[in-house]
């Protein structure tokens, strides 16, 4: 009986390992990364072409999202809503916000840093974009030095 167990649990951990190394993580740094959840998608009725999606972010301690872009027409408004985020868009300076605070990126822009500033608690903020109805992903991480 034993044995059959082993079996069926090396058997259903190879999809999730699997899944895993498909995503790009491993377990360990999965832990040290964003959670991302859609909120509210809709298209917009007086702009044709447009729609409008609201995500939560969630940051563990320490944890930070990789540099990325987004879509090519999103423009987004980002609103703290607990904890502090450190956040670089282009060229500018790194800045701190905290509850309360926001801050927004133009179509085009590329995210450097997205994180939460604290090691010990956690953060989150919601983030709103305007984009284009056909226009995806909402966001597509920088490749890793030396990837293709």
């Amino acid at each position: 009986m034993a044995k059959v167990l082993r079996r069926a649990t090396r058997t259903a951990a190879v999809p999730l390992i699997a899944a895993v190394i498909a995503l790009g993580a491993s377990p360990a740094i999965a832990q040290d990364r964003e959670q991302v959840k859609v909120a509210f998608a809709h298209a917009l009725p007086n702009v044709e072409g447009k729609r409008l999606v609201a995500v939560t972010v969630t940051y563990p301690p320490g944890a930070k999202s990789l540099a990325h872009h987004h879509a090519a027409s999103a423009f987004i408004y980002a609103y703290v809503l607990s904890g502090v985020i450190r956040s670089q868009v282009g060229d500018e300076p790194a800045k701190i916000y905290h509850v309360g605070e926001s801050f927004y990126e133009m179509p085009g822009s590329h995210h450097r840093v997205s994180e939460n500033a604290s090691e010990t608690e956690p953060a989150s903020l919601l983030a709103v974009f305007v984009l284009d109805s056909k226009d995806e992903p909402l966001t597509t991480p920088d490749k890793a030095p030396g990837s293709q």
